[in-house]
């Protein structure tokens, strides 16, 4: 079932698959919810209601928006999960990780755990060290780079085919799709606007993140020299004992879509902990 949420600025479009505890995912800048297409029906048939969002800028929500930091993002998916009742878990892939820890930290009573797929959680500094060891990381940051100046589809098209070193069988499908979307000038804006964001106010709302945390990081992530050292220091910004970390062999800065198996298999044990004897909160 498709459904809106209308906000002052904008609407918010997302499809509801499914019944039971509710999983809100998030996908990351340029992207859609489709991005999220393989693992959607495991979720549904492992009894859980899904509600997958069109985050601010993208997919079938408003395009343009005043702003699209992660706060502004967060704050989207706080009230798609008190529209729908929550509690919920809440899983957020790149810039979308980083608004999952703002929700976390600013709803407590309906966000009772994140999943952060190769999230953009911490305020980052180049690493010049990386980028001449590593060409995966060099060539990756050269292409977003051409993106946040210029708005180039070229070198977002480019930045794509590194950060997603396993192409599902319908990659030519959904490469096509995501070129197709970005055409549209008012959605390349979009996407330009986020990778002028800063990770730094998620950042900053870390330590005040007191549900269930699995970060979950692809080791062949083209957006850092090491994947696994990030998902170390937002780890390290977490209060103890919340947190935990999982790195994917192979995958890059999309794992749901490159392995969803895998992803599938992290979730499942860490939704049936997480959202054990839930109750939905009446907000009437």
């Amino acid at each position: 079932m498709i459904d809106h949420l209308e906000t002052p600025e904008g609407t918010i479009v997302y499809e509801v698959s499914g019944a039971g505890p509710l999983v809100v995912l998030a996908h990351g800048m340029g992207d859609s919810r489709h991005s999220y297409r393989f693992v959607v029906p495991e979720l549904v048939a492992a009894g859980y209601r899904v509600a997958n969002v069109d985050i601010r800028g993208c997919g079938d929500s408003t395009a343009e928006w005043p702003s699209y930091q992660r706060a502004d993002i967060a704050r989207d998916l706080v009230a798609v999960v008190r529209k729908l009742g929550g509690p919920a878990v809440v899983v957020g892939q790149s810039i979308s990780g980083g608004a999952a820890t703002i929700a976390a930290a600013t709803a407590p009573d309906v966000v009772v755990g994140i999943v952060e797929l190769a999230p953009f959680t911490r305020a980052q500094s180049v690493d010049l060290v990386g980028l001449i060891r590593n060409s995966r990381h060099r060539a990756g940051t050269v292409q977003l780079a051409k993106v946040m100046m210029t708005g180039s589809l070229p070198g977002w098209l480019t930045y794509l085919d590194a950060a997603i070193p396993t192409k599902p069988a319908d990659w030519a499908a959904e490469r096509g799709r995501i070129e197709t979307a970005l055409r549209r000038p008012e959605r390349m804006a979009a996407l330009r606007a986020m990778t002028r964001t800063s990770p730094k106010d998620a950042g900053a709302r870390l330590a005040d993140v007191h549900c269930p945390v699995l970060i979950v990081e692809g080791s062949a992530d083209p957006d850092w020299a090491d994947p696994r050292a990030e998902a170390v220091k937002i780890l390290g910004d977490l209060p103890d004992g919340v947190g935990e970390i999982a790195v994917i062999d192979g995958a890059g800065h999309y794992p749901h879509t490159e392995t969803p198996a895998q992803v599938v298999a992290l979730l499942l044990p860490f939704l049936r902990r997480t959202l054990t004897d839930t109750a939905p909160v009446d907000h009437a």
